[in-house]
């Protein structure tokens, strides 16, 4: 698969949804981010907090309204 916004954003999701999972446990985002982020997607900790403040829900949902215009506008070839 070829990388681009959308796996990008996918794959923040992905972290946000970990640490979400967690800190509603009460954890601390230190811990958070040492025993179960950072060897499983290999990012370091300036990187995890970048991904914290992505609005990744509403750019998804811009990305999909972009992929369902562009399917209308596709010409029908039969």
């Amino acid at each position: 698969m070829a990388y681009n916004r959308k796996n990008f954003l996918l794959r923040v999701k992905e972290i946000n949804e970990v640490y979400k999972e967690y800190a509603s446990k009460g954890w601390f985002n230190e811990y958070i981010f040492n025993n179960y982020i950072r060897d499983r997607f290999h990012i370091s900790r300036a990187t995890f907090y970048n991904y914290l403040a992505i609005p990744y829900s509403r750019l998804l949902r811009d990305i999909e309204r972009m992929e369902q215009r562009r399917k209308k506008m596709e010409p029908t070839l039969f």
